[in-house]
């Protein structure tokens, strides 16, 4: 099988949660993460969007958002998209 690129959703416990202290930890967690931003969501409060490599394989992702979401200061991670690498 090939690889796939997922997109998943980082959302913090709090709006007071150090986002470039988090990013660190979860790239410490899952070091295929390839990409990070910052999304507005309301009243101040951010999440972060990573992009991470994984296997394309049923349930690829599910391991990463288990990973991801046993961080402290992760109140939840989702995966929000998935695309085939070329």
């Amino acid at each position: 099988m090939g690889k796939v690129v997922a997109l998943v959703r980082i959302m913090p416990e709090s709006a007071d949660v150090d986002m470039k202290k988090l990013e660190g930890e979860l790239r410490k967690k899952v070091p295929s993460i390839q990409d990070v931003g910052v999304e507005p969501i309301a009243f101040g409060l951010k999440a972060l969007k990573i992009a991470v490599i994984v296997e394309d394989s049923e349930g690829g992702t599910d391991a990463v958002e288990q990973a991801l979401a046993g961080v402290p200061g992760v109140s939840q991670a989702e995966t929000v998209c998935v695309n085939r690498m070329i």
